[in-house]
């Protein structure tokens, strides 16, 4: 528990320090909130009468979290690289600390950017109760502590921080476009369907639309017990890629 709750805690001083990160997070959303939507606005009739900004909303939401836990990974590298994670693999911490830790540390993370984001809500057209922050706030966690779990299973096997940022950017960018984050799911071609059935950041976004919208793709049970699936995947496989790297 010791070792979990210190590289948990090394995460967060991580983030800290790198405050322009925090700054410099609200600029991508922004653009695709009020540059993307309201361009693309004057085209779109949105599913329970949203408007665009409106229903892309959660998707840019969820596009923050899941940069910002896929990315935190990249520590891993980094440490692999300075022989701290050597340190790490030595000492008498489990590996399944060591995961555990580094997942809700970059989960963590992730959903402070994720929380930061809602201050766009209200030029959006969306008022924001205590109670929906509430659940934003559990569902941005869910979303992020699955996806740190996924960076972490990519980053297990990275020797280089070039090499992780070009096969994570390979990954997450079409894991974006496929989860209905900026248009909707039904409708859309078979064979594109069956690749958002597989795509874990389409429930996230999903479960995020249930806070959000009068309109979702899936029913509430099926995003939890699916995420929930992915979750448990990805962590049970960075565990297993640490012990065969120990």
């Amino acid at each position: 528990m010791a070792a979990l709750w210190a590289i948990f805690y090394r995460e967060l001083i991580r983030y800290w320090r790198e405050k322009i990160r925090i700054i410099t997070s609200l600029v991508q959303p922004a653009i695709w909130l009020f540059v993307m939507g309201g361009g693309m606005g004057a085209a779109f009739t949105g599913p329970g009468g949203v408007n665009y900004r409106t229903f892309i909303f959660p998707g840019i939401v969820g596009m923050t979290v899941l940069f910002s836990a896929v990315f935190s990974s990249i520590s891993i590298v980094w440490d692999r690289e300075f022989g701290f994670l050597k340190e790490v693999l030595v000492s008498p911490a489990s590996r399944e600390s060591i995961v555990l830790g580094k997942a809700l540390g970059g989960a963590t993370t992730a959903v402070i950017q994720g929380m930061i984001i809602l201050i766009f809500a209200p030029a959006v057209g969306i008022n924001l109760s205590f109670s929906m922050v509430v659940k934003a706030f559990v569902t941005m966690y869910f979303i992020a502590l699955t996806m740190a779990a996924f960076g972490i299973v990519i980053a297990a096997r990275m020797q280089s921080m070039q090499g992780f940022q070009f096969v994570t950017n390979f990954i997450v960018m079409p894991l974006f476009f496929l989860s209905g984050a900026i248009y909707p799911l039904k409708g859309i071609p078979g064979w594109l369907a069956t690749l958002a059935a597989i795509d874990p950041l389409a429930y996230g976004i999903d479960l995020l639309k249930h806070v959000f919208l009068p309109y979702h793709e899936y029913s509430l049970a099926t995003d939890i017990t699916v995420m929930a699936g992915f979750c448990l995947l990805f962590l049970f496989l960075g565990v297993l890629l640490f012990k065969k790297d120990g």
